[in-house]
């Protein structure tokens, strides 16, 4: 008997010996818990806003086509874009064939017949371009990737051709039971009639012969703090610990996900390794689920478009734009601002990097700046070093951080190269001085005061009080 009591002993020692050196373990310096238990744990309420997959699908831009070689540019939450947008989502798509591209001169198309082009920049799904328009096609359509949406009224006969083009740059679908009218399209291009008037210098580069309106602008930030990003991504934010790495950054882990904040707290990198099944991904499921994981962890700040991996890329990189009124904002390096992006293997995020950063909706200060256009405009673009690689010149607002929590962002003419990274091509005028017909920056004189820089209610004025 006694021999038991003493075996039972010595095992109960023997526990608590193990479970003392288990907690000391866990509790070495430096590895500090960084929260309270999971039993005193409430989830925080997101700072940003929930998002719907069909919010995050729109046209880069609108190209109006106004016949005789002349054309106009419309860009996001603008009033003529929201306008032309909102109509062509309650139209319907059906009929669709498919058949070659280059078996039609579109660049006569371009300068001849009135028309308009939706352009959705490296492209987007069809299934997900599904949830904003009402398409209907067999199966090899629906599985493709269309980076253009092109409607115009032939000029010999009163009739309307819809386009959508495929990614790949080969293929071309027309909706022949496309519900549209050529009445409609003579209003779409209507409302291009007193824009600015740009000149098309390459199939897909359209430069202004004015000067563009748009607003510099002087924005307050809120900010989540590492904690709240902790109750967001990890399960039990009671057992994760700090380490500060060499750079200055603050890692957080729980032992498998890892969460690293960068840039005195404006920046983080999450990582979650998830194993890989050897399946594929459908980058269509893959937008869904990452717009619900931010929905779930963090929230959106302001308007977002989804940006398609293009050929080159992986596809498990999903990546989403933030825009300020119509324009997209781009960072002044080093400092990380303005993209969200996420990667996920078999629905599940790996990766997820975002700012920490959430701009208040109205600015502390806004100043009207023009942006450049005319000979000013086409002699930077033709000067440019890199002039071949470029993809995309369009206006957009270049991010810098400012003082008492604030960011400055200034509008810039942006180029996108082949290799999807951007770059500022040329500053607004310096001074918010408008420059008149014939002055660097200004429409040449011979033009249309029409065309020649004004910008009338619908295009320099945007919604959102931003750009």
């Amino acid at each position: 008997m006694m021999d038991k009591m003493k075996t039972w002993v010595l095992t109960a020692l023997v526990m608590m010996s193990l479970i003392q050196s288990y907690l000391l373990a866990y509790s070495m310096p430096g590895l500090g818990v960084t929260t309270s238990p999971q039993q005193g744990y409430v989830k925080a309420e997101p700072i940003g806003d929930e998002e719907k997959v069909e919010n995050v699908i729109f046209p880069e831009d609108m190209v109006l086509h106004l016949g005789k070689e002349k054309h106009t540019v419309l860009y996001p939450a603008s009033n003529f874009y929201n306008l032309i947008f909102g109509k062509i989502k309650s139209r319907e798509f059906k009929g669709f064939q498919r058949s070659i591209a280059s078996i039609v001169d579109w660049d006569e198309i371009r300068d001849r017949d009135q028309g308009l082009e939706l352009r959705f920049g490296s492209g987007v799904p069809v299934e997900l371009l599904s949830k904003v328009l009402k398409l209907e096609g067999d199966s090899l359509f629906m599985n493709d990737v269309v980076n253009r949406i092109w409607i115009y009224k032939s000029s010999d006969r009163d009739e309307v051709r819809t386009y959508f083009f495929s990614s790949d740059n080969v293929s071309v679908y027309e909706s022949v039971k496309a519900d549209l009218t050529a009445q409609d399209v003579q209003m779409y291009v209507g409302y291009g009639e007193y824009q600015v008037n740009y000149k098309r210098v390459s199939p897909d580069i359209y430069l202004p012969e004015g000067p563009v309106e748009t607003m510099s602008s002087i924005v307050g930030y809120d900010s989540y703090t590492p904690e709240q990003m902790q109750s967001y991504l990890f399960f039990d934010p009671g057992v994760t610990r700090a380490i500060s790495d060499r750079n200055g950054s603050q890692i957080y882990t729980d032992g498998k996900r890892g969460l690293q904040v960068e840039q005195n707290g404006r920046w983080i990198s999450y990582t979650n390794p998830a194993s890989v099944q050897g399946q594929d991904d459908s980058e269509s499921q893959n937008v869904y689920t990452a717009v619900q994981f931010v929905n779930q962890h963090g929230g959106w700040d302001g308007m977002h478009r989804f940006e398609h991996a293009g050929i080159l890329e992986d596809p498990q990189v999903l990546r989403f734009q933030q825009y300020y009124g119509s324009y997209p904002i781009i960072p002044m390096n080093p400092f990380l601002f303005g993209n969200m992006k996420l990667r996920l293997q078999q629905g599940t995020v790996s990766e997820y990097e975002r700012s920490m950063l959430t701009l208040k909706k109205k600015p502390d200060q806004r100043t009207v700046e023009w942006l450049p256009g005319g000979a000013m405009l086409a002699n930077a673009y033709a000067h440019y070093a890199r002039r071949t690689e470029v993809k995309a010149v369009y206006p957009a607002l270049l991010a810098m951080p400012g003082k008492d929590k604030t960011l400055q962002l200034h509008p810039i003419w942006a180029v996108r190269l082949s290799d999807d990274s951007e770059e500022t091509l040329l500053d607004a005028i310096p001074g918010g001085y408008k420059p008149l017909p014939g002055e660097p920056g200004g429409a040449p004189l011979a033009a249309d005061s029409a065309h020649g820089g004004s910008t009338p209610s619908g295009q320099g004025i945007v919604n959102g009080g931003g750009a």
